[in-house]
């Protein structure tokens, strides 16, 4: 008897392990050209009877892995979205961001940064380089810095309440990093004025001697700006007209992250 159980057992287990495998199978015909199937087009893929597949479906269905397709097969339902939603929160920042920069610094032809705030020093989370135009700047990755100079600094900056900033700038040290370094409160908060009126922050010269940087702010679900993602680029290669044209494309990037962090 005991043998005859233990044989009933290990068959139940293969068939729901088989069940398991067809389910992925099918899961996984599904593609851009094939958003919606037929039972007969799982019946052939699989090389099962038409009643067989329809049974797997069935099972896919009331599981939310599939819905009904207004009569027309069936299409990914609504728990495959809930599953891709949670992958994508289990995804930590620089996993969203990375794709995302590495398309703007070949768009741009310029270097991409990933920083954020951390206490009262900017911290530079990733670096994307064009290829050959990689500029030699003060930001690498894991690089800490001063919240007075760059444009990353200011985006971060810029939006938090006023009192935040007061306390920050109280307690901080505002050295120079070269000639044009903000190193008081007042040019200090001009600068963030300035930067929550146009939208972005811009510097020149005022990290590296010779490198612009223009950075925008990435929002959470709040609002909230949980970080900045900017270009560094040598001031002589962008003239003033060119620096709207990056500041779009880099606040285009900024509200991408911030919407797939909201996923």
């Amino acid at each position: 008897m005991a043998g005859q159980a233990a044989s009933a057992a290990s068959s139940a287990y293969r068939e729901r392990n088989a069940t398991a495998d067809r389910a992925l199978d099918i899961l996984l015909m599904f593609d851009d050209q094939r958003l919606v199937l037929s039972a007969v087009e799982v019946a052939a893929q699989l090389s099962v009877g038409r009643s067989t597949a329809y049974r797997y479906l069935q099972s896919l269905t009331q599981t939310g892995f599939v819905e009904e397709a207004d009569g027309s097969g069936y299409r990914l339902g609504p728990r495959v979205l809930e599953l891709a939603r949670l992958a994508r929160r289990g995804l930590g920042l620089s996993d969203i961001a990375r794709p995302i920069m590495r398309r703007l610094a070949a768009d741009a032809g310029e270097t991409v940064l990933l920083t954020r705030l951390a206490g009262d020093r900017v911290v530079c989370l990733e670096r994307e380089d064009s290829g050959a135009r990689a500029v030699r700047i003060t930001y690498e990755r894991g690089e800490v810095l001063p919240v007075n100079a760059g444009a990353s600094a200011f985006c971060l900056l810029a939006w938090l309440p006023d009192t935040t900033v007061d306390a920050l700038l109280d307690t901080t040290p505002l050295d120079p990093l070269t000639s044009r370094t903000l190193t008081t409160k007042r040019g200090l908060r001009a600068r963030l004025r300035e930067t929550r009126e146009q939208g972005y922050a811009v510097s020149r010269g005022e990290l590296d001697p010779d490198v612009l940087g223009i950075a925008a702010a990435i929002r959470d679900r709040d609002g909230g700006v949980v970080a900045a993602l900017s270009i560094a680029a040598l001031s002589t290669r962008v003239p003033d007209d060119r620096i709207p044209q990056l500041a779009t494309a880099l606040r285009a990037g900024a509200t991408e992250i911030g919407a797939s962090l909201h996923l």
